[in-house]
């Protein structure tokens, strides 16, 4: 076999985050889930917008500030259809903006599951011993390079770490215990597998 196959993984956070807020029912600090609905409140020709959160115990609500004293001729009509019919594709984009929803509730609790989409860019995976990923991230993750590597190749953690200390593994912008580290958008990972006799079943899995 040789050659190097070039493939793609988007990933994607699969449960949104949860702002910690100091439950007034429950008396301490709780997680709050998204409740998949916007609230609209219209002032005269301001409006504003918040994406609804409940307690996950109390089902208390906390409201996540979208849109503040906005004119209504500043709010595009699609866009305004979309918050009063509650669009599940805009309620999802707001509820997976950890930065945004950290800015507002200070505290947030981030899953480390997530899905993964893979692309062939380029190569063949019958052929290749080596293969470089290129990792592509919609939302933050606190997920592990380690641990995500590992799930996706089926490979232990320690093998990764024996690839990385024999320099058969880097990582793009290389960083001081980058596997050790959350995934981050952008990352290039590439693995050298000649004469490792599961080299093309784990070449398969980059794949998917």
């Amino acid at each position: 076999m040789s050659g190097t196959l070039c493939v793609r993984w988007t990933i994607a956070p699969a449960i949104a985050p949860r702002p910690l807020i100091n439950c007034n029912r429950c008396g301490g600090l709780k997680p709050y889930r998204c409740g998949g609905k916007f609230r609209v409140n219209a002032n005269g020709k301001r409006i504003d917008v918040w994406l609804i959160y409940r307690c996950v115990d109390c089902d208390n609500s906390w409201n996540f500030a979208i849109l503040e004293r906005r004119n209504r001729r500043d709010i595009g009509p699609a866009l305004l259809a979309a918050l009063e019919s509650n669009d599940p594709d805009l309620v999802r984009r707001h509820a997976f903006d950890s930065a945004m929803l950290r800015d507002r509730a200070g505290r947030i609790e981030e899953s480390p599951g997530v899905t993964v989409r893979k692309e062939l860019l380029a190569g063949e995976s019958g052929r290749a011993t080596m293969f470089a990923i290129e990792l592509r991230l919609g939302g933050t993750t606190p997920l592990r390079l380690d641990r995500l590597l590992a799930g996706e190749l089926g490979l232990s953690r320690s093998r990764l770490q024996a690839l990385d200390d024999r320099k058969r593994l880097t990582i793009e912008p290389d960083g001081e215990r980058a596997l050790r580290k959350p995934v981050r958008d952008g990352l290039a990972v590439r693995i050298d597998l000649a004469g490792d006799a599961d080299c093309t079943a784990i070449v398969s899995a980059a794949c998917g």
